[in-house]
């Protein structure tokens, strides 16, 4: 059996989501997504907490990704605490009780010419 991986720590310092969209619903709507893998043998229980340049941090919001499986999360469909507001700069901290992988993707589809980004997010020190 081969140990799982990732880190039980994770950060996006950008986040964005854009106050309009251009295209079909919900394929084009603009979004930010956080991509997590759990490779481990137990389900990961992750909380999420979204920091912002001009108030208090906002969480935690409650994720649980089963074992050996990934969830697309997008930030736009958190709600629980409260939805995060678009237009609006925000970053994003990842605590999980099992080792996972984070992934952030954007879709920014403000334009008919769509702009996709990805990157692994910033793994901390467990």
């Amino acid at each position: 059996m081969r140990s799982p991986i990732g880190k039980r720590h994770w950060a996006i310092a950008e986040g964005y989501i854009p106050g309009w969209s251009h295209g079909p619903e919900p394929q084009f709507t603009s979004h930010e997504t956080a991509c997590i893998l759990n490779t481990a043998d137990q389900e990961a229980h992750v909380e999420i907490t979204i920091y912002y340049a001009d108030r208090e941090p906002v969480g935690p919001y409650r994720v649980t990704v089963p074992a050996r499986r990934t969830r697309h999360l997008r930030f736009n469909d958190l709600n629980d605490p409260e939805p995060i507001p678009r237009d609006t700069d925000y970053a994003s901290v990842f605590d999980s009780d099992v080792p996972i992988v984070v992934q952030h993707t954007r879709l920014d589809s403000r334009q008919a010419e769509n702009a996709l980004l990805t990157t692994i997010a910033y793994a901390g020190n467990e």
